[in-house]
């Protein structure tokens, strides 16, 4: 198995073999990439717009009598990873189970760095077939099927968002909207508890590349500052 998720959210690789000794148990086999998770933060510069996964793919392909399947999917954070992981079963643990420290999350995170796909993760399943492939073969074996699996594959831009805070007064709120609809922000909420006397604080997302405009427009149409508060989204 191998993850790639450019920071702020998550980093590592790893391997998944299912061989006929494991009795049908999921097995993450930790590659050379090991393991890491660095925490979400605010980024003073807008992260730049990204290629991921449409929707999950799979493909198998039988080598020496072992059969490999990859399965790929577009992941947010370390949760959906986690999630996607439980789908295959409940029970892990953390060995080589007889294979080669590097020769599967090492080639299998080389095959997503080569697609230029981001936020993915891909997943490969080695049913042992009784023939030992060799330290090149696995190597060969786990990225040729990683790469098969995510070549071809239906892709899709993803222009980052970050969600938008800010205290307004009740009587810029007409103006405040018509910006809002014009700048295409998403999910817009109010809370009448949260702001001071007579102020309302809303929030909502838009995209990165429209929150300078949108700032600018709003404190021009309400003749006022109005402080912004941001929080990156995925």
């Amino acid at each position: 198995m191998a993850v790639r998720v450019h920071p702020p959210c998550l980093r590592f690789a790893s391997s998944l073999v299912n061989s006929s000794k494991s009795q049908g148990v999921a097995t993450p086999i930790h590659g050379g990439v090991g393991g890491g998770v660095s925490t979400a933060r605010f980024m003073s510069s807008a992260p730049s717009p990204y290629t991921t996964l449409s929707a999950r793919v799979s493909c198998e392909r039988e080598i020496k009598k072992s059969k490999f399947i990859a399965i790929a999917t577009r992941i947010s954070d370390d949760r959906s990873a986690q999630s996607f992981l439980s789908e295959l079963g409940d029970q892990y643990r953390s060995n080589d189970d007889g294979e080669p420290s590097g020769t599967a999350g090492k080639p299998i995170y080389s095959a997503i760095e080569s697609s230029g796909l981001d936020r993915v993760m891909v997943v490969v399943i080695r049913h042992f077939g009784g023939i030992k492939l060799g330290t090149g073969g696995l190597v060969r074996a786990y990225g040729g099927v990683a790469s098969e699996c995510l070549k071809g594959a239906a892709t899709c831009l993803v222009k980052p968002k970050a969600r938008i805070g800010m205290e307004v007064p009740f009587e810029l709120l007409g103006a405040v909207y018509h910006q809002l609809q014009h700048f295409q922000a998403e999910d817009i909420k109010q809370d009448y508890e949260t702001g001071n006397d007579g102020t309302t604080m809303v929030t909502f997302k838009v995209e990165y590349g429209n929150i300078v405009a949108l700032e600018d427009a709003i404190n021009s149409t309400c003749s006022r500052k109005i402080h912004f508060y941001k929080q990156t989204l995925a």
